[in-house]
């Protein structure tokens, strides 16, 4: 019997580093584990970073597309720039199964191109995509057609993988999309790479630090106006920003405005370096800002801290993401205000909060291999669609 053909579309893909990049690896390679034929339809990665395949279980197709001015394949035209060609190839590509990672303009593309060859495609619901652009200052129009194209992603799909079960309800809200085609593969981090063992980044004066995309919906600003707070009694103290991202440029002016001193922003970074600096830090941060669609949402920062054994600041809130913190003794869950992250960050810099800290490091590494690992999720997701659910639903 011949291996089953795997074709995962995605905009984003490793070496690009995100969120996205990471659970897409992990599942083609749980793919490659069960025995099929994987090929990744995906963007030329970014100026500067260089792809490397090399033994890796699955073959990489890449296109040229459009970016926007930081880098990143975002916004209607950039989407559409792949979505057509993500479309065209996908008419004369051979697949028994196609996974389709959102914006759903790809999901678009991956349904009609689906209809007509007559095969599976399978919905991967990282984000609720229409619920997000409720609260963003876009046209009525754009947020409508969204929430179309999300609906026929979603209810057209032979299955849907979502990374939680609050993800799950509130796509099913949205639209429409039975539950009983689900299957949860939680969010997580490779813990190959983000391990307490290994070189730390070696930097002299303490420090946090924020890995990760920097956007609106995240807010990570707050982090800078907390540490203003702290420099009369912690001047030495820096934030190390990694990433990069639409919100940059506003939060580079505020560090100037408070904190001029304190605030690094270094770029993104290798997954290598990103542990470095984690394993070193005071505390690692993650944020959300409330009531802009992402609420439901797990930051894949808290995973990342607690697989290097830092102990995570999070500000958001009160939910899925910070009951994540609290219930598994990760870190500190606080509200989105500066006074709350400025009470955490100084509890986190005292004496007894760097003791807590070294002492943790093995629990919450030990918490995160056993809870938090992509490579797990995402043999399990893949596991499942080979089972023969998705041949089952297409009947």
């Amino acid at each position: 019997m011949r291996p089953r053909k795997v074709v995962i579309v995605s905009r984003i893909f490793t070496p690009e580093p995100a969120a996205a990049s990471f659970r897409l690896r992990a599942l083609a390679r749980g793919f490659a584990a069960e025995g099929a034929d994987v090929t990744v339809l995906t963007t030329r990665p970014p100026r500067g970073m260089v792809e490397s395949t090399a033994g890796e279980p699955y073959s990489v197709i890449r296109v040229p597309v459009l970016r926007d001015e930081y880098d990143y394949v975002r916004g209607i035209p950039q989407y559409l720039s792949f979505d057509i060609q993500a479309f065209a190839r996908l008419l004369v590509m051979d697949a028994d199964i196609v996974v389709s990672e959102p914006p759903p303009t790809t999901g678009l593309a991956v349904w009609a191109s689906s209809v007509l060859r007559r095969r599976p495609y399978i919905w991967y619901n990282p984000d609720v995509w229409t619920a997000a652009t409720i609260t963003m200052d876009v046209p009525r129009i754009v947020t409508e057609l969204m929430r179309v194209a999300e609906t026929v992603s979603a209810r057209c799909a032979g299955g849907v993988i979502t990374v939680s079960e609050a993800m799950g309800a509130e796509l099913a809200k949205v639209t429409g999309v039975k539950r009983d085609k689900m299957f949860v593969a939680e969010n997580g981090i490779d813990t190959e790479i983000f391990t307490p063992d290994g070189p730390s980044e070696g930097l002299a004066d303490p420090y946090f630090v924020y890995a990760g995309s920097m956007s609106e919906w995240q807010g990570a600003d707050v982090f800078i106006h907390a540490l203003a707070q702290l420099l009369d009694e912690h001047p030495d103290v820096k934030i190390h920003f990694l990433g990069r991202g639409s919100d940059v440029e506003r939060m580079e002016r505020v560090a100037r405005e408070v904190a001029p001193n304190n605030v690094v922003f270094d770029g993104v970074q290798p997954p290598e370096r990103t542990a470095a600096f984690t394993r070193g830090a005071v505390a690692a941060l993650a944020s959300i800002v409330p009531g802009q669609g992402y609420d439901f949402s797990k930051p894949t920062k808290v995973y990342a801290s607690a697989a290097c054994g830092t102990p995570v600041i999070y500000a958001g809130a009160k939910g899925v993401a910070a009951d994540l913190v609290t219930e598994n003794g990760l870190g500190q869950a606080v509200g989105h205000k500066a006074t709350e992250v400025a009470a955490a960050m100084r509890a986190a810099l005292e004496p007894s909060g760097l003791h807590d800290r070294d002492t943790g490091v093995r629990r919450r590494s030990d918490w995160a291999r056993a809870h938090a690992s992509l490579g797990a999720s995402g043999r399990a997701a893949a596991k499942w669609v080979l089972s023969g659910f998705v041949r089952d639903r297409a009947r």
